[in-house]
């Protein structure tokens, strides 16, 4: 009967869930609290634990709550999170399972853009009829973006790198604080009143939700909206949208996709040419093959097999338009190409040759630094390796009297007595 009092720890851990599971203040409790071990499951639940200076609690947020989170989470950031209190009864630790989490200090600046944001759609200005096409081949493109940033930097080297018959104006714009959303529109009102360019860019690169601020302003909508030239909307990376992506005619994840969306790259245009070039150089043999038909059918006809003088004229203008045909073949230029790709070949051969030669002697100088580093070499010069029990002999203090040691020479191995031992300065 004395056992009685005894609880299992099963019964003792289901007592504690219920009282946790009961008790109205865990039901809902509110954190504000550091991330730190924080794990993306495949599954997509979060596992992290949220901390502050003097304590620590495990925390879960399952696939369903997670996918509403609106920005990414990693450890350090400090985050309100809401959710209730529960005890995992396998380990018997007690945990918080959270339900919606938000960045400190951010919360009404997620709800206002969720709200700008459903008033603007209401409006039709994320409509597709709105969007306007983006010239295939522009002249100028505009920029407005910092003009000391990296992202204006990006997006002049791939311009030019993909484009370089594209001219760049900057339009120098504040993208971050106070002033930034008056700079932008202004910028934008410019851009159009000058009507220099084919093609907006609007960029900066990533940030916190109030660094990228100024792009959810309504203001700033409304300007991209009212644009009579095409706006690509390049701000942040890809993981970050911001109102000006929702309005503007097309939107790239960063500023450097925004300058791949503006031009065309000039290698497919090449490949094109190409393309373009071969079809119509088969299209002047077909043309050529014909009118040679078309001669040979009129030297067969009756009217040249009797009066030679009815050839004379037509014989001329069936030279002088061969002639004319043969200076649009493309034979002069494809030998010159042909030229170009022999001297290309013969570099390459002289140069791989070159390699060969070097390769092989740096070979040769390692083989032979290997074989100096080679047991058996030096052991052919008289030395020898001695083993006591499949241990090398290094030293006389590592044998005794009458002992066997095996000897190995190059050829073989000999058994040894041990006699006597001396210990002798070389």
């Amino acid at each position: 009967m004395e056992n009685d009092k005894y609880l299992s720890v099963t019964a003792l851990t289901k007592y504690i869930k219920y009282k946790f599971d009961n008790d109205t203040h865990l039901r809902s409790v509110f954190l504000k609290a550091e991330v730190s071990n924080f794990k993306h499951h495949s599954r997509g639940h979060f596992y992290f634990t949220l901390k502050d200076n003097a304590a620590q609690i495990s925390a879960i947020m399952f696939n369903n709550q997670s996918k509403k989170v609106p920005f990414k989470v990693e450890d350090g950031m400090t985050v309100l999170v809401e959710g209730y209190i529960g005890v995992y009864e396998a380990s018997g630790g007690y945990q918080i399972y959270v339900n919606e989490m938000t960045q400190d200090g951010i919360g009404n600046l997620y709800l206002a853009y969720e709200q700008l944001k459903k008033k603007l759609a209401s409006e039709g200005l994320f409509d597709q009829s709105h969007k306007q096409k983006l010239p295939a081949f522009p002249k100028t493109i505009g920029v407005l973006t910092s003009p000391t940033g990296a992202a204006v930097r990006d997006i002049i080297n791939i311009v030019n790198r993909r484009y370089p018959l594209s001219k760049i104006i900057i339009y120098p714009t504040l993208v971050q604080g106070e002033y930034a959303k008056d700079s932008i529109v202004e910028q934008i009102s410019k851009a159009n009143k000058d009507n220099l360019v084919d093609v907006i860019i609007l960029g900066r690169g990533g940030g916190s939700i109030e660094d990228l601020w100024p792009f959810n302003e309504e203001i700033v909508a409304y300007s991209i909206f009212k644009s009579k030239i095409p706006i690509i909307s390049s701000v942040g990376h890809e993981t970050d949208f911001t109102i000006a992506d929702f309005v503007a005619d097309l939107r790239a994840p960063t500023p450097s996709g925004g300058a791949e969306l503006a031009v065309p790259n000039q290698q497919d245009l090449f490949i094109s040419i190409n393309n373009l070039k071969s079809q119509l150089t088969k299209n002047i043999n077909n043309q050529i093959d014909s009118l040679r038909q078309k001669v040979s059918r009129v030297e067969q006809s009756y009217i040249f097999r009797d009066p030679l003088v009815l050839l004379e004229k037509p014989s001329r203008k069936l030279d002088f338009l061969e002639e004319k045909l043969l200076l649009l073949s493309p034979n002069n230029l494809l030998k010159q190409n042909k030229d170009k790709v022999n001297n290309l070949v013969n570099k390459l051969e002289t140069i791989t040759l070159k390699n060969i030669t070097t390769k092989s002697n740096e070979f040769n100088i390692l083989i032979n630094k290997l074989e100096l580093l080679n047991p058996l070499s030096i052991m052919k010069k008289g030395y020898s390796v001695t083993k006591l029990n499949n241990k090398f002999i290094t030293s006389i203090n590592q044998v005794k009297k009458d002992e066997i040691i095996d000897i190995y020479v190059t050829d073989g191995s000999i058994k040894a007595l041990i006699k006597e031992t001396r210990k002798d300065d070389l």
